[in-house]
């Protein structure tokens, strides 16, 4: 975020009565919540992945672009 972007915001902040500042707060949890679960969900999926790709990543024929 810019620090333009980020002066903006701020001071839409300090505009709200507390209530609403509260909501924004959840609001922004939510989202870190939410970021972290994708995060989580791709790492799963990448190592359940795994195994699956080895068989093919893992062979005498494809061992030159290893190197590269």
């Amino acid at each position: 975020m810019t620090r333009v972007r980020e002066q903006a915001l701020l001071e839409k902040l300090r505009h709200l009565p507390p209530e609403q500042v509260v909501e924004v707060e959840h609001f922004v949890d939510f989202l870190t919540q939410r970021q972290a679960e994708e995060h989580r969900l791709t790492e799963a999926a990448t190592q359940a992945a795994e195994p699956a790709f080895a068989k093919i990543w893992d062979n005498p024929d494809d061992a030159a672009y290893d190197r590269l």
